[in-house]
């Protein structure tokens, strides 16, 4: 699996996320959560892991690496949030997208042949 290519289609998943929010499409959880919040989360993190993706396609692994643990912290942060709020949507959405973090963190981080030929 290409690492770059998985971390950019997190990235413009956050992009739609953070237009749902901001946009006021999505609103289904109560405090803490807050839509507003979230979508600029959503789009700090989409920036973050979209350079993190160019960084990787051009050798420089660690950069991807910082970045998907940001991404990894953040999405913890936002899960907690939603749980809390009982925002369903966004709770199924961290959850089918923080293994994908995930796996992405155990390639870059645990992979002997972990370079950018093999990204």
């Amino acid at each position: 699996m290409k690492i770059a290519a998985l971390l950019g289609f997190v990235a413009a998943t956050l992009v739609v996320a953070s237009a749902l929010h901001l946009t006021g499409v999505v609103d289904d959880g109560s405090p803490p959560f807050d839509p507003d919040r979230a979508g600029i989360a959503e789009a700090v993190i989409a920036v973050v892991l979209a350079a993190g993706a160019v960084a990787l396609t051009r050798g420089a692994r660690r950069i991807a690496l910082a970045a998907v643990v940001f991404a990894i912290a953040g999405f913890g942060v936002g899960l907690s949030m939603t749980i809390r709020g009982h925002a369903t949507g966004d709770i199924a959405y961290h959850a089918l997208m923080l293994p994908l973090l995930l796996l992405a963190l155990a390639q870059l981080g645990f992979s002997p042949r972990a370079s950018s030929s093999t990204n």
